[in-house]
């Protein structure tokens, strides 16, 4: 049994609940080392006290199973079969009664939730999510490894998206050159859909790339991430091509100037909303406070978004271990949108920043 099936295993026991039921692909992977997308089909990893474990999967799927390590019971289905008289027989030959069951009610849909109402007539649900988050939150050695090596490859896109801005190229021509480039290094799976955005595009925190051709004096937005091994990075850069104006430097500076007080005041025994609040007090006090309108930044990890959320109301300590974005942005309709982001590593003394690819304004001539 792993450690992160046996930390599960603890908090079942503490809190009295016989069967925890995890669906989400990603907490599946997490406890049991197995990635699938099994689109609208069933995937589950069903956990008990004391009794083996077992894994519910499409059939096609068993030899990809057993290759990532699972050890224990798999029970592999057809699309004929129904897999909830397989799922009910394995569990009556491990235990007899459940009165509390532990489910992600977040992902969970209401069809499955009924079929676990048939399964459990006499039990109470509760959410799993907040333990599994807080387990997730907490990266070890091998975790930490892999999300270096796409933080690297994440700062090599944006190498290749600055070598390919030129006057008259469309947002698209610049992201499918990042998009080829990687493929060329065997990145299979973006953490995200790949963003870069000019000009006033770049003042929407979420945009589209599309046909809008990059210009002299535009700044240009470049928002990506890559998947290594199940784990993502994410990283923000704003560029300058040809020389920009006072306020566009303006706004650069001070997004610049909260990102690095930010990525200063994140050690362990900080809160989420003191290093929020570090960046979004030097914003107001720049006078850019209404154009801040998101979070300071997002745990990373087999998500791209994860525990914590770097709020200024989350009272969250910083923990050794934890991994997060820093991202603060001003986005100012028809003159700019600045962010800068990088991904950071807590160490016993402050933050580890894993994304490399300079900060300072980069002019691209």
């Amino acid at each position: 049994m792993n450690h992160r099936l046996k930390k599960l295993q603890t908090w079942m026991k503490e809190n009295e609940i016989e069967v925890s039921f995890i669906t989400s692909s990603e907490n599946v992977f997490y406890l049991s080392e197995f990635f699938s997308n099994p689109h609208e089909r069933l995937l589950a990893l069903v956990v008990f006290q004391e009794k083996e474990p077992f894994l519910v999967c499409p059939g096609m799927e068993i030899h990809d199973v057993k290759r990532s390590g699972w050890a224990h019971e798999i029970i592999g289905y057809s699309d004929i079969d129904n897999p909830w008289d397989l799922i009910h027989n394995s569990i009556n030959k491990r235990i007899n009664a459940v009165k509390k069951a532990g489910i992600e009610k977040e992902h969970m849909n209401v069809e499955r939730y009924e079929h676990l109402l048939q399964l459990f007539p006499n039990a109470s649900f509760v959410s799993a999510e907040e333990k599994l988050r807080m387990l997730r939150m907490i990266k070890d050695e091998k975790e930490l490894k892999i999300i270096e090596e796409a933080c690297a490859l994440a700062d090599y896109a944006i190498e290749v998206g600055c070598s390919e801005i030129k006057e008259g190229k469309t947002e698209l021509d610049v992201l499918n050159a990042v998009e080829y480039a990687l493929k060329k290094k065997g990145v299979t799976e973006m953490s995200f859909s790949t963003m870069v955005l000019t000009g006033a595009n770049a003042a929407s925190p979420h945009g589209n790339p599309g046909q809008t051709k990059i210009q002299q004096g535009d700044l240009v937005l470049f928002d990506l991430g890559v998947v290594v091994d199940r784990y993502c990075s994410d990283i923000t850069r704003t560029v300058a091509y040809g020389e920009i104006n006072d306020k566009q430097k303006e706004i650069y500076d001070t997004v610049l100037k909260a990102q690095l007080a930010a990525v200063e005041v994140s050690k362990p025994g900080k809160t989420a909303a003191e290093v929020d609040l570090t960046a979004r007090r030097i914003i107001a006090d720049a006078g850019f406070g209404e154009y801040f309108p998101h979070r300071l930044g997002h745990g990373l990890g087999i998500s791209v978004h994860e525990y914590p959320s770097m709020t200024e109301t989350n009272q969250l300590v910083i923990e050794e271990g934890m991994v997060y974005t820093i991202e603060p942005g001003i986005y100012v309709p028809n003159v700019a949108g600045v962010r800068i982001e990088d991904d950071i590593y807590i160490t016993a003394d402050g933050a580890k920043v894993l994304t490399k690819f300079p900060k300072e304004l980069q002019i691209i001539k």
